[in-house]
């Protein structure tokens, strides 16, 4: 007992108390009926014989299920339905979309040196934003 309190004033009906960092309720592998710690690979407690609970063995199956959540809003079918569109005037639309970004990375890829790059660039960027415009007014076509 004298490795469990130093020099700590302690009236007889107490039992002295180890201060702990983590409460018995914080452990992931603490039996909820008597607090003891499970063996690795237990499913029972070894002190009460209660089963362990099955939060803690699905905890990491609901950790990735909860990470991967988002993934859900970028379904195909989802998207289809958040535009309200067609499957071929979703599929010009994203093309669409592709080219607008084609464009603006013209721009952010390639430097201007002289008069000559500068034009160059202009053209790329005019051809990248009619390919969208065709993409956009296709898909405003397809369109149910």
């Amino acid at each position: 007992m004298s490795e469990v309190m130093h020099n700590e004033e302690q009236e007889f009906w107490h039992p002295p108390v180890i201060p702990s960092e983590l409460p018995s309720e914080a452990l992931a592998g603490a039996c909820e009926r008597c607090g003891t710690e499970f063996m690795v690979g237990a499913r029972f407690c070894h002190v009460c014989g209660a089963s362990r609970s099955e939060k803690v063995s699905r905890s990491a199956e609901h950790n990735w299920a909860q990470a991967l959540e988002f993934l859900r809003v970028l379904e195909f079918h989802r998207i289809k339905e958040w535009f309200a569109l067609s499957t071929a005037s979703l599929i010009a639309f994203l093309i669409g979309a592709g080219c607008v970004l084609s464009a603006i990375a013209v721009g952010l890829i390639y430097s201007v040196q002289s008069l000559a790059d500068f034009q160059a660039i202009q053209l790329w960027r005019i051809e990248w934003l009619l390919a969208a415009l065709a993409a956009f007014v296709a898909g405003i076509l397809l369109k149910r």
